[in-house]
Formats: C-alpha cells, structure tokens, sequence
C-alpha cells in the first residue's frame, strides 16, 4: 500500500514536473541505457522519465510504465501527447506489488527501475521483491531514492531543523521511511538480487545558479504539500510551520544560500536461474 504525502493537486504535478526537468539527465547517465532494452518503470508518475528511457532505448527497445495514481496517468498521457510521443511507452493503472503484467511478461525486462516510490510505501521489501520477479535472469533492478538526513540548507534558516524534522515525522505517521535511500542495497541483497554498483545523484544547487531558483522552490513545495500532516497531526504548530517557511523563503534570495542534496541510487542484477 502506498500513503502519498503530497497529494496530486495541480500545484503539485507542476513541482513534479520541473523536479523531472532536472534530475532526469543525472538518473539517465548512471541508468548508461545501450539501446535496445525492455524496460519496466514502477511508479511512472508523470512519465517524463520513462519517455526519456524509452528515447535511450531506442527503437528496438520497449518500456512499459506502472502507475497507480489516475491522475498522474492522466497527466502522463496528455505530456506524451503534447509532445507527440504517445506511442513511445505504454503507460498502464497499476499496483506495484500487483503490477498489471501479463503472465508471459515476468521475468522478461531487462532493467526495472523506480524512483521516489519506495519512500512511499508500507512495505518496500514487498515492491523490491516484485521488481526483481519482473527482471529477467541477469536483468538490472534500479532503485532510485531519498534519504532526507542527507539535506543541508546553508545558511540554515530559522525554524528549519525543527520543520525538516516534523516533515520527516509526517512520514512516520504515515507508515512510510523519509531514510528509505540508506537501506536499498539491503533491500536488493534481502529480495534476492545481487547488489552491484550504488552511487548519488546530486541534486542542489547556489545562489547564483541557474537553476537555484527550481531546485529552493521545490524544497519549498514539497514541505508545504504536506501542511495539513504536519500541523493537523500535532507535529508542529501552525504558527511555527509558517514562521519557518517565511524564513526559508528570505533564505533562499539570500546570495550565499547553498542547498545540499543527494538521491540515493543502488543497482542489483537479478538471481540467473
């Protein structure tokens, strides 16, 4: 079962979306994709990455994307329309620990991935082991997520550690793991794969960056998302939540604000039979 923290609102598919814009080219160079593969993505969400997989892949490869949420699918086909690629993956409604394959599908991919969908979930084992049913022998299992203890906001603004604190809680309360990243070599190696590589994904950025701007305001939004959790759940007061996202607002115009992050990133391959 899957406790989304942030909701589906328009707001948040808009965070969701530039959040893709610029991870995706990170994600895509450690994924090293050859062409040619059968690619299976757990939780698509907006599909913007498996589209950008599916180009990888190239023409001779295929990729499916399993998607619980109607609305993210909804959002998903109408991108690949929008840019004309609506026949560049299949995108279908789905479970992750009851994915929607056809039983001569499992054990075909090549590579399985997913990303920020572990964090979300009762029982991550659970989905992991799905994932590497799903692979071929030999195939790759890709798991991509946050460990949020890895976050530094420098200077660090006022209220910040108890509001990144209550964020995480809220996460807890939810039968979820904000530290989900630091156990996902353990999670291959416990659903029988054969841990191979891990390594980060840097995500942050500095005043005076670019993109400094899209990287402070999703940290912004993705605290915000989960408002009602946080205060409603007695985890922070209201007046304390929204003391400190003024204060996160006056850092991040600040001209030696930093923001440090990572996604944690770990690579198995699947049991040969």
């Amino acid at each position: 079962m899957t406790q989304y923290i942030h909701g589906t609102c328009a707001e948040e598919q808009k965070r969701l979306s530039l959040l893709n814009e610029i991870l995706n080219e990170g994600s895509l160079r450690e994924l090293a994709l050859r062409g040619g593969e059968r690619i299976l993505d757990v939780g698509s969400g907006l599909g913007q990455f498996t589209r950008k997989m599916a180009r990888a892949a190239g023409s001779g490869g295929s990729v499916i994307g399993i998607e619980r949420s109607e609305d993210q699918l909804e959002q998903a086909r109408r991108f690949a329309k929008e840019a004309w690629e609506e026949g560049l993956v299949e995108f279908r409604k789905g479970d992750a620990c009851a994915m929607p394959l056809d039983k001569e599908e499992w054990g075909t991919f090549d590579v399985v991935h997913t990303r920020f969908l572990l964090e979300h979930v009762t029982d991550p084992l659970a989905v992991v082991r799905t994932m590497v049913r799903a692979a071929r022998p030999g195939g790759r299992i890709i798991l991509e997520d946050d460990d949020h203890d890895v976050l530094r906001a420098y200077p660090e603004p006022s209220g910040f550690g108890p509001l990144w604190t209550a964020y995480n809680r809220a996460f807890d309360r939810l039968g979820n793991d904000p530290w989900v990243g630091r156990r996902l070599v353990s999670l291959l190696k416990e659903a029988d794969a054969e841990p191979a590589r891990n390594t980060w994904v840097f995500f942050g950025s500095c005043a005076g960056h670019a993109e400094f701007d899209t990287y402070s305001r999703n940290l912004m939004g993705v605290i915000v998302s989960a408002r009602s959790v946080i205060v409603d759940g007695g985890l922070l007061s209201a007046e304390g939540f929204d003391c400190a996202m003024d204060a996160l607002e006056r850092w991040r115009k600040r001209g030696d604000a930093a923001l440090w992050y990572a996604v944690c990133w770990a690579e198995g391959r699947a049991p040969n039979v």
